[in-house]
């Protein structure tokens, strides 16, 4: 009988030496495995396991207390490790060749091997600590405890867990190669790279499987390359398109068309009827833009202004959690982490009330408005409305300009996205303020360009994902192709066992 393990990606294990130094294990291992046909559970290999010991970290005391943080990289720096008053030291003394076990969190399963601990030094907690018997080598113990042979059987166990955790009874069970410590020794040789008489066909199968796994590697990595590419693609076209340069052989064609400084001006007379009705408020005048600021020469007919002289802005609000009547009601409530850089029609996780409405600062945005994420991990996220909603205090709401097509406006500020969050960057995340907002210098182009430039923008951008797309399935095949490859090098050559 045979074992037949699995490649499991962890997030804790991304160096591709590591990965490749796992599945050179796993490979010595599943030849253990059909060379010598016999297992046993893990508990036999060893003395006994022993869960750590509990105590705060103090900057002083009479024993080291390695936590799991103390471990990085499969490295300890001593000096750094806090220290503890441990009143049972000879229960959680470590040795040197101990083999600490992570039982929860983040890096459960992931292992240590102690080299050379410092006098008196003990772990906590969160650690189990197994030592090899004297018939085994610890050194062998570490070897499987670093092979996907483990990790398939930790993860095993682990299935349906909300938190995931390794205890002392499931590492006992755990299986592994038997045979006696002289065969350890040559596998532990052979995982060093050191050369060992007999073992000719398992070293063409490590050297297989390692070329198999850095040819898919470096297919993976060039997708990568090639959707970092389609990336900066994306942002050469909109630049292209904010500064007139993707529709110059449209103004050649069309040199009839209005003006943006006629065009500003008719927005600037609509917006101040709109203030003597009373209909909006009068906003404070704006300063006018200066050399400075202008960061690109406009093709003619086009004209700089501010984003305020243009558009009425206006930011969310949130009614308060704690009041029964302000929430599941039917009105959309999207916070600034719901915004998708394109256009918003889900439902909402949260809906608030109309009498929420009525009592908060929340503001209903009508369908069209443009909405942009102010601060935070998602400061700078954009999204065009597809239904009337409120937003969260984080939102900023562009309302719609008749005179301005507002997919232009939605290019305009994802073209200037990284240099808003750049100029907005606070003490300890971004915060574009609605001030800067109306003050930012804006490239309006003549109505009907903006028409032409939206459709140019949708087009390209439809064969940049067409073309990311393609990207991704490479990409997934890659992954797939790994699978198979290292699937079959993991596998027994006898009957299989899954694990």
């Amino acid at each position: 009988m045979s074992l037949s393990f699995k490649y499991i990606p962890l997030t804790f294990l991304n160096d591709v030496n590591i990965i490749k130094e796992q599945i050179k294990n796993t490979v010595i291992l599943r030849y253990l495995f059909d060379k010598y046909g016999a297992f046993s559970k893990l508990e036999k290999l060893i003395t006994g396991t022993q869960y750590g010991y509990n105590a705060s970290a103090l900057q002083s005391g009479k024993n080291k207390f390695l936590r799991i943080s103390d471990i990085t990289d499969g490295k300890v720096d001593w000096d750094a490790v806090p220290f503890c008053d441990c009143s049972d030291e000879d229960t959680y003394l470590l040795n040197k060749n101990d083999l600490l076990i992570a039982r929860t969190g983040g890096t459960t399963g992931k292992s240590f091997i102690i080299n050379n601990p410092p006098d008196k030094a003990i772990f906590a907690g969160y650690l189990i600590r197994i030592r090899a018997n004297k018939e085994n080598n610890p050194e062998f113990l570490n070897l499987f405890l670093n092979s996907y042979v483990y990790w398939s059987q930790v993860v095993s166990l682990n299935k349906g867990e909300f938190r995931p955790s390794v205890n002392a009874t499931k590492l006992k069970d755990l299986i592994i190669p038997k045979i006696d410590i002289e065969i350890q020794k040559e596998a532990i040789n052979i995982s060093k790279g050191i050369s060992v008489e007999g073992y000719d066909e398992l070293v063409i199968d490590i050297a297989k499987a390692l070329n198999e796994f850095d040819n898919s590697q470096e297919i993976i990595k060039h997708c990568s390359i090639q959707l970092q590419n389609s990336a900066l693609l994306k942002q050469s076209i909109l630049q292209e398109a904010i500064q007139g340069k993707l529709t110059a052989d449209w103004r050649e064609q069309n040199p009839d068309t209005e003006s943006a400084s006629e065009l500003l001006k008719r927005i600037k007379a609509e917006k101040d009827q709109l203030i003597k009705d009373k209909k909006i408020k009068k906003e404070k005048t704006l300063p006018p833009i200066t050399a400075e600021e202008i960061p690109f020469e406009l093709p003619e007919g086009w004209v700089w202004c501010r984003l305020g002289d243009i558009f009425s802005t206006t930011s969310g609000g949130t009614p308060t959690k704690g009041n029964h009547r302000y929430w599941k009601g039917e009105i959309t409530w999207y916070k600034s982490g719901e915004l998708n850089d394109g256009y918003l029609d889900i439902e909402s996780h949260e809906k608030i009330t109309q009498i929420g409405l009525k009592e908060s600062s929340a503001t209903l945005f009508p369908k069209g408005t443009l909405l942009i994420a102010m601060y935070g991990a998602t400061a700078g996220k954009l999204a065009i409305l597809g239904r009337e909603a409120t937003t969260n205090q984080a939102v900023c709401g562009f309302f719609e300009n008749d005179n301005i097509i507002t997919a232009y406006l939605f290019d305009f500020l994802l073209s200037n996205r990284s240099k808003m969050i750049k100029e907005s960057w606070g003490m300890s995340q971004p915060n574009i303020s609605q001030t800067y907002l109306r003050n930012f210098a804006f490239a309006l182009p003549p109505f009907e360009e903006q028409k032409a430039i939206v459709e140019k923008v949708e087009t390209l951008m439809q064969k940049c994902q067409a073309l990311e797309q393609e990207i991704k399935t490479s990409e997934a095949n890659a992954q797939m192709l790994m699978q198979a490859v290292l699937k079959e090098a993991f596998e027994g050559k006898q009957e299989v066992v899954e694990v």
